[in-house]
């Protein structure tokens, strides 16, 4: 008789630990993002439930309903959310030169 093997859905978020996890994550999916604004709306929706979203939603000013909208990675929110989601997570964002090459 073959054993049956279980398999569940992997959640990033629940590996997103420490503020230095959650920003390393952050720099990564911006680098394949290839200007993909609703990628990188997700990539802070996994953070944000990794935090909490109730409390990212309470420290961005936001419903916790529009907040899930907003980072669902279905829809592009504005700028001025994302700017309040970063914010909320104690991220920062950095500008630097792109690399030639």
């Amino acid at each position: 008789m073959k054993k049956k093997t279980s398999t569940s859905r992997y959640d990033v978020a629940e590996h997103l630990r420490t503020p230095e996890e959650m920003a390393a994550y952050l720099e990564a999916c911006l680098e394949e993002s290839e200007g993909d604004a609703a990628f990188v709306a997700k990539a802070l929706g996994d953070i944000a439930r990794a935090k909490g979203m109730a409390q990212v939603a309470r420290e961005a000013g936001l419903s916790r309903e529009s907040l899930y909208k907003a980072l669902s990675g279905e829809r592009t929110p504005t700028f001025d959310t994302i700017l309040k989601v970063v914010h909320a997570l104690g991220i920062q964002l950095h500008a630097a030169p792109l690399r030639s090459g």
